[in-house]
């Protein structure tokens, strides 16, 4: 069988997210660490490898029996769902994570934003001189939603209901951990919203669906 089914829904986020941007030809007086934007609208974004990225390293530590050097050496359910390139066992991957876009820009800006970053001062303290370090860290703000457009690829339909498993739970355990830089600081904390499966390409039976949203659900209730 051959068949799509897209994930839609929220990412809200609950406390400054910073997923970094290059800052090698910052000028001077620039903030130390911007975050990643739109190259378009200069919006604040988040890039689909990050979201996948941090799934399934928190779903490599949930499931594999120990920890592995490679995510090509991850447990079936995982190399399965998110791909592999190991010799003998090439994969490709069964989930395609678009990168994410700002959604409520004029809910903001009715909320009195001017902009929908923060910088966030920070310092270091040397132990041994006493010296200070301070940086400044570009944060998207709290409150700030993002479009989830997921494409999940279905090729076997007796395994359909277990990757959408795979799926909820990289998304619950995301919930309860942080997504971009500085977790430990509080940054990062973000909540899904409004999931929603759809089949857009090819036919799959109701009752395969229904299940994949009943899946998706209990995982963020």
């Amino acid at each position: 069988m051959y068949a799509k089914i897209q994930i839609t829904g929220k990412i809200e986020v609950k406390t400054g997210l910073h997923i970094g941007s290059s800052s090698v030809f910052a000028a001077i007086g620039a903030m130390d660490s911007p975050v990643i934007k739109d190259a378009r609208t200069r919006f604040p974004m988040i890039p689909g490898s990050s979201l996948k990225g941090k799934m399934r390293a928190l779903l490599a530590k949930e499931w594999n029996p120990e920890v592995k050097a490679k995510p090509d050496d991850d447990v079936i359910r995982l190399t399965r769902l998110f791909g592999s390139a190991k010799k003998d066992y090439v994969k490709r991957s069964r989930v395609l994570i678009s990168d994410m876009f700002l959604s409520n820009k004029e809910e903001l800006e009715k909320q009195g934003l001017q902009g929908f970053t923060e910088i966030k001062f920070e310092n270091t303290i040397n132990r041994a001189t006493a010296v200070a370090n301070p940086r400044q860290i570009e944060r998207v703000v709290r409150g700030t939603l993002f479009d989830l457009d997921i494409i999940y690829e279905a090729e076997e339909e007796s395994e359909i209901a277990e990757d959408f498993s795979v799926l909820a739970e990289g998304f619950r355990l995301l919930e309860y951990d942080y997504l971009g830089g500085n977790g430990s600081r509080g940054y990062g904390k973000i909540v899904f919203h409004d999931l929603c499966a759809e089949a857009v390409v090819g036919k799959l039976p109701d009752a395969i669906l229904t299940q994949c949203n009943d899946i998706l659900q209990k995982a963020v209730e």
